[in-house]
């Protein structure tokens, strides 16, 4: 019998710029909410902050 899949591909987006950066792995059983994480932005050339976008 097939594992049922938790992890699904979401996409971070930076907050300042809206540009999509990063794509990532998150468990969509334990953290419901959108995932918000401090990544570097190539576009503002700084740290900002990402957010899961749809």
């Amino acid at each position: 019998m097939a594992k049922k899949e938790n992890r699904v591909m979401v996409v971070m987006a930076c907050t300042e710029c809206k540009r999509r950066n990063y794509h990532t792995q998150k468990n969509k059983q334990k953290t419901t909410e959108r995932l918000e994480l401090s990544k570097y932005c190539r576009f503002c050339r700084c740290h900002r902050s990402h957010r899961e976008t749809k």
